[in-house]
């Protein structure tokens, strides 16, 4: 299963990386942070020497955390600290 899931990415990221000069729409940019979030989260587990189970909670976690980010850069909208623990979103600078 490893090897099909990497591979899935694999062909997911060039896929996405042929689009490089094209302006992307919302849902293509999201599908880009989901198999680019769902990688690094992978690569990072496989780097730690996970578990099968904890690879694939790393997977979903990045792809999570990839959606939000490819959001938020549609929006063109940052989140910044505010230095006691919370945080307020503005344009990107």
């Amino acid at each position: 299963m490893k090897s099909w899931i990497i591979g899935a990415l694999g062909a997911t990221s060039l896929l996405v990386s042929a689009c490089g000069d094209m302006q992307l729409t919302d849902d293509q940019r999201t599908v880009a942070g989901v198999a680019g979030g769902a990688a690094a989260g992978l690569i990072a587990a496989d780097a730690l020497k996970a578990d099968d189970d904890w690879k694939l909670i790393a997977a979903l976690g990045g792809a999570a955390a990839g959606t939000v980010v490819a959001q938020n850069s549609a929006a063109q909208s940052c989140a910044y600290a505010r230095g006691d623990g919370t945080y307020y979103t503005a344009p990107c600078s």
